[in-house]
């Protein structure tokens, strides 16, 4: 995988140079100048371990493992540790499979190499033991760093899908709040201006009731509307301070859509002890955009029945349809049948002859889904 060099690149072997050279001229041994000179070249090569860590950490090793041909014997300088150190480590960080051990293998070779060809000490099974624990050890915390630093991405990653997720969630929560509270006031207006517009000359005072509650119906929906903007805006929740509606707003809703016009036979059999806040708002969405559909396209009564039965909570409405009538957008339902859904309820909705129905079943107790 293709690496820009940083500064860390230059500077680690950087050190080691410098250390190696201040042993090897402070050691007086034979030959030091030529360990200082493979130094240099190992340390060059080891520029590029993280570009190409096969083949210049290879090279590097190989370089560094024939000193015993050219000057001192490796374990006469403490810098040679240092250096295969290094590259054992890089060999297993920047490599993502075991082709590293490749380079290792290499290494060995020359290194016996050494001991057969050049260095006439006797050697015996702890010579391969050293050998061993100089290779193998960085090889290992190399691996072990590769996986955790991958492990690390992929948790990244996962919070990064998680967060998209939350944001996508929110917002189509958002969506279905402006709808429900922007689709219900509007066609209340439109419903209460029309109103107004057949009184304007037989009955001016009717007429002004009517664009009274107009206006009040706009000042609403512009307090509800800043208050979903406030909670967009705050994550601290300072500022969202007007409560969300609840099934304990059901009276004054339908009485808000009788003065709208529509004919609201409700009954409301709720229950006594409060609801979790996710199913209270979400009821009162559901009757809400119920009968503002009604509102819209019925063509007489709607019939409204919301009660507590047991441990669920059902929601009723019908209205005759009129025509021409349930040719809206249908985004309504689908933010009704979302909010349903994500509490773990049923929502059944549609034309039964010339009447629509929506029927809606939410736990008491219920588990938001994911």
């Amino acid at each position: 995988m293709f690496r820009s060099l940083t500064r860390y690149d230059v500077l680690v072997p950087a050190a080691l140079l410098a250390i190696g050279t201040a042993e090897a001229a402070g050691s007086g041994l034979s030959g030091w100048g030529a360990a200082v000179g493979l130094y240099v070249v190992v340390s060059l090569l080891l520029v590029w371990r993280r570009r190409h860590p096969l083949l210049f950490c290879t090279a590097a090793g190989l370089v560094l493992t024939s000193m015993p041909w050219f000057g001192p014997q490796l374990d006469d300088l403490a810098a040679g540790i240092l250096y295969i150190a290094l590259i054992g480590y890089s060999l297993a960080r920047w490599i993502p499979d075991l082709r590293g051990l490749l380079g290792i293998a290499a290494q060995l070779v020359v290194l016996l190499s050494d001991y057969v060809l050049v260095d006439t000490r006797s050697h015996d099974v702890t010579d391969l033991v050293f050998v061993l624990s100089l290779f193998l050890p960085p090889y290992v915390v190399g691996r072990v760093t590769l996986r955790m630093a991958e492990q690390a991405e992929q948790i990244a990653r996962q919070a990064e899908q998680l967060r998209a997720q939350a944001v996508r969630d929110e917002r189509d929560r958002i969506a279905r709040e402006l709808h429900d509270v922007i689709a219900h006031s509007v066609s209340a207006m439109v419903v209460q201006t029309a109103a107004a517009q057949d009184l304007v000359r037989t009955s001016p005072d009717r007429a002004l009731t009517a664009l009274e509650s107009v206006a009040e119906t706009g000042r609403r929906a512009l307090a509800e509307t800043g208050r979903l903007l406030h909670l967009i805006r705050d994550s601290a929740d300072e500022l969202g301070l007007s409560p969300a509606p609840g099934v304990a707003d059901l009276s004054a809703l339908v009485e808000e859509l009788r003065a709208a016009g529509l004919d609201v036979d409700a009954r409301l059999r709720l229950p006594e002890a409060p609801l979790p806040g996710g199913i209270d708002v979400s009821a009162y969405r559901v009757v809400q955009e119920a009968l503002t559909n009604a509102l819209k396209h019925s063509a007489g009564a709607a019939e409204l029945v919301v009660e507590a039965d047991g441990d669920l909570l059902r929601v009723r409405c019908a209205n005759r349809v009129g025509e021409g009538g349930g040719n809206g957008s249908g985004l309504g339902l689908t933010g009704m049948a979302e909010r349903v859904a994500m509490l773990g309820g049923t929502l059944r909705h549609g034309r039964a002859g010339d009447r629509f129905e929506v029927d809606a079943t939410i736990p008491l107790a219920a588990v938001v889904t994911p």
